[in-house]
């Protein structure tokens, strides 16, 4: 039986508005997600969805409600959580090789051995041709290959995953969510991946948690029943059955929130 990574026990968060009184983008979220399991994200834009990967990884706090971890109480989001953004996060002034190593060389890591580990991860999404290379001399696809290295090289147990693939085109996207299902597979991390793309979260996630509009809550979880490993590649059947009562249930949000903005 599988145990839990950490739990969302009714999470709510309130941004204060300038001219008085707040904005609610979460609202009594709960949730739970399994050691080595793979959870991905949807919902309509601007649910809360990055707001709540914020608030797992201590980056913010939550208005009310609290995050567990397993065997650390709760509150330890920055200790057990790496993050990918879409944004790729890489420091410009910064080589691949010591992009990659960063995360360890925070940790206290020594030199050469945090080095030795960057590398090893490096070779594994890819790039080793191109360690002792600058950002600016990377592809987009690249540049997001040494963000998600990064990640896994720094041990954290949980990966916190926002949109890592948005800005790709649809050739490089596969590739790299290959690429990611391989280093999960061999180390089999906690992801929880936010994505717009239903067909994504559905061909990556164990589960797809569907969240409501503003505020955001988990409106409904489906189990994805295909077996792995998966062909990323090419349609399984099934997928565009699940997708299409994904975007169902999205579409119905989106209605909602456009007739309440409307009265």
């Amino acid at each position: 039986m599988s145990t839990t990574a950490f739990a969302c026990d009714r999470v709510t968060h309130r941004y204060p508005l300038r001219g008085g009184g707040d904005l609610v983008t979460l609202r009594d979220v709960t949730l739970e997600v399994a050691d080595g399991e793979f959870v991905s994200i949807v919902g309509p834009s601007g649910c809360g969805k990055t707001t709540l990967l914020r608030i797992i990884a201590g980056l913010l706090p939550a208005s009310s409600g609290r995050i567990e971890f397993k065997g650390n109480g709760h509150g330890n989001g920055p200790r057990d959580t790496g993050l990918v953004f879409q944004e790729h996060g890489v420091f410009p002034w910064m080589t691949v090789v010591d992009n990659v190593a960063f995360g360890l060389e925070m940790q206290g890591v020594p030199p050469d051995e945090r080095r030795a580990r960057a590398r090893s991860f490096i070779d594994r999404v890819g790039l080793s041709a191109f360690a002792s290379s600058y950002p600016h001399e990377l592809s987009v696809g690249m540049r997001q290959r040494v963000g998600i290295a990064r990640a896994f090289v720094s041990g954290r147990p949980i990966l916190l995953m926002d949109e890592p693939f948005g800005s790709l085109d649809a050739q490089t996207k596969v590739v790299l969510q290959e690429e990611l299902m391989r280093l999960w597979r061999d180390d089999r991390k906690v992801v929880v991946f936010v994505t717009h793309d239903i067909e994504e979260a559905v061909r990556l996630g164990d589960r797809v948690l569907v969240m409501s509009g503003r505020p955001g809550t988990i409106r409904e979880e489906i189990v994805v029943p295909h077996p792995r490993p998966r062909d990323l590649a090419r349609r399984q059947p099934g997928v565009a059955e699940l997708a299409d009562r994904i975007w169902t249930l999205l579409e119905e949000e989106v209605r909602s929130g456009l007739l309440v903005r409307a009265e």
